[in-house]
């Protein structure tokens, strides 16, 4: 198990293996995650988890997590030990929650930590709203090798502690909403076109709430939508096996994927202009403007996404834009191109994310 002392810059530099990857449907899904909750027999659950006893839990865990072998070799990072930036920077990859990465004015809790690989293709919160939130994830619309990393994961772990369990309902979790399964499994889409076209992308929210499924921002419950990314994961976790709730997203996002691809070539077809407009304008402004808030960023980038995705725009790919919206995200940016130690103020942040962006897509030229 590798302990490391995490360079901003570094880390920031090169994204997960699951975001630079091209996968399946990768024009719509940017990716899929599923998560599952779990606690330990013997201990308290988190709202009355002293931290004493947090800190014991957490060293039981770490060895049993390095001989997991995520992704080759587990690294472990233990929240107290590392600089804000980088609890944020970890958030912003998705690796862990907000519960587990608290604001700058606040001190990280004793006993939490996160363990993930290299690759980042799988990672487990410790401690978080529950005991243990082990996560899987895979680029484009790869569901099942996203669940089948986190099932793996599961079974090695319940063979060497004990879970909260019971034989009427499941397993039992921090929240009421996880109880049964514990599972939450989500598919990140990119909907430009239905985000275009608002009456139609109320369709796809109301298909969605009467499936079962709930739909999010970027950053999950609690987060808005930007760029034009959504989140569409299961809401109900009691009464259905974890087969059951991954089939339920695998029957769904197919008709939302054929729905947005529908659009696009309506909009190509009858609006030609105005979408290639649309796409060369928000192309020029990422190579030229001088200061851009996150959210200006990623409309711009969801619209160079969507040309990128109809050939509208050269010497542009799909995975490179996946990576270039985590690295705008204001941790990274801070990282990649500015003092990593205290945050900047969000002007000076929006100028460092232009400039960021203008050497970026000099490549592209």
């Amino acid at each position: 198990m590798v302990h490391p002392l995490i360079d901003p810059n570094r880390f920031a530099s090169r994204v997960g293996h699951w975001l630079r990857s091209e996968g399946p449907d990768s024009d719509v899904v940017v990716s899929c995650r599923t998560r599952l909750a779990r606690n330990v027999e013997g201990f308290p659950f988190m709202p009355r988890l002293e931290d004493e006893a947090a800190g014991e839990l957490c060293e039981r865990l770490a060895p049993l997590l390095a001989d997991a072998r995520i992704d080759g070799e587990t690294i472990w990072v233990q929240m107290a030990h590392i600089e804000p930036i980088v609890r944020l920077l970890l958030l912003e990859r998705h690796l862990i929650s907000r519960d587990l990465a608290p604001s700058d004015s606040l001190q990280a809790r004793p006993g939490r930590a996160v363990a993930f690989g290299a690759m980042e293709t799988a990672s487990v919160m410790v401690n978080e709203e529950d005991h243990l939130r082990l996560q899987g994830m895979s680029a484009g619309f790869a569901l099942r090798e996203a669940w089948l990393r986190v099932r793996e994961l599961d079974r090695f772990l319940e063979q060497q502690v004990g879970f909260a369990h019971s034989r009427r309902l499941g397993y039992m979790t921090g929240c009421p909403t996880n109880v049964g399964t514990g599972l939450r499994a989500s598919v990140m889409l990119h909907l430009p076109a239905l985000g275009m076209v608002r009456s139609e992308l109320e369709k796809v929210f109301t298909a969605a709430q009467r499936t079962g499924l709930a739909v999010r921002g970027m950053y999950g419950e609690g987060s808005r939508a930007a760029g034009d990314y959504y989140q569409i994961s299961n809401q109900v976790t009691l009464g259905r096996s974890e087969e059951q709730l991954v089939s339920d997203l695998e029957a769904l996002v197919p008709s939302i994927v054929k729905f947005e691809r529908q659009v696009r070539g309506v909009l190509l077809d009858e609006q030609s202009s105005a979408v290639e407009d649309r796409v060369r304008r928000s192309y020029g402004m990422l190579r030229t403007a001088r200061s851009m808030p996150t959210e200006v960023a990623l409309m711009h980038l969801s619209n160079v996404r969507l040309g990128a995705s109809l050939d509208l725009v050269e010497r542009v790919r799909v995975e490179d834009l996946n990576q270039i919206a985590i690295q705008i995200q204001k941790g990274h940016v801070q990282a990649l191109t500015g003092d990593a130690v205290e945050l900047a103020e969000p002007t000076q942040r929006d100028r460092l994310r232009a400039s960021f962006l203008r050497k970026r897509f000099a490549q592209t030229a």
